[in-house]
């Protein structure tokens, strides 16, 4: 479904402060890839963070080039490594509480908060709705669409664990930053693609990042 489609029918991509704008990335990537449209969320506190570990400062007047320069560069922060068209996605800006997914009338597939960090955990589950990522998050909860939630934080404190459960009781999709090495890693990209991948899955998006387990022993050391 392209972004023209009169029928578009959008998942909602919320990033937050928390380290790991390159899980973002990949999942944004992977989205786009699948001929998913996305509507796209970046807090305040996530863009400190996207310009720490990328060195990309991600402006509202400049969203389009900025988000190109993100999506093209790998984990390991070297530009370039994607070839990716970002003509799918539509912005909304972090303090527009008019936006389009503020709204349980604007059509959309779901949300997928990644990461998310334990301020955002603590915003949705309490119901603050203090920007449009946490707004967007309660509508998505409440019209009874998929939000997947894929925290990233260790350790874990009692009352982040209260909120995660909370977000559980809710029908979210709670899905911790946790990458698998039984798929075979050889990069960091690879650790990164199996979170992303896992997100996608979760959401229930075909994809392709990374080898799947078929129940033999060191299959994923093997080629093929």
């Amino acid at each position: 479904m392209n972004a023209g489609d009169t029928e578009r029918r959008p998942w909602v991509v919320g990033v937050s402060g928390a380290s790991g704008t390159p899980y973002a990335a990949a999942v944004l990537r992977a989205l786009l890839a699948a001929g998913e449209s996305v509507d796209l969320v970046v807090s305040r506190a996530s863009r400190l963070t996207l310009l720490d570990e990328t060195g990309i400062s991600f402006r509202d007047a400049h969203w389009r080039e900025d988000l190109q320069e993100w999506l093209a560069r790998g984990a390991d922060g070297k530009p370039g490594t994607f070839g990716v068209s970002a003509e799918a996605v539509r912005y909304w800006a972090a303090g527009d509480l008019a936006a389009g997914p503020s709204s349980g009338s604007y059509a959309t597939k779901g949300m997928l908060i990644v990461p998310a960090s334990t301020a955002c955990v603590a915003g949705v589950a309490l119901g603050l709705s203090k920007d449009l990522l946490q707004r967007a998050a309660s509508v998505t909860l409440k019209e009874g669409r998929r939000l997947v939630v894929c925290v990233r934080e260790t350790p874990l404190n009692g009352q982040t664990l209260r909120h995660l459960v909370s977000l559980d009781e809710a029908g979210a999709i709670v899905l911790p930053a946790s990458p698998a090495f039984y798929a075979g890693a050889t990069h960091i990209q690879d650790l990164v693609d199996f979170v992303a991948g896992r997100t996608l899955d979760a959401a229930g998006v075909p994809h392709q990042l990374y080898r799947r387990w078929k129940g033999e022993l060191g299959g994923g050391s093997r080629e093929g």
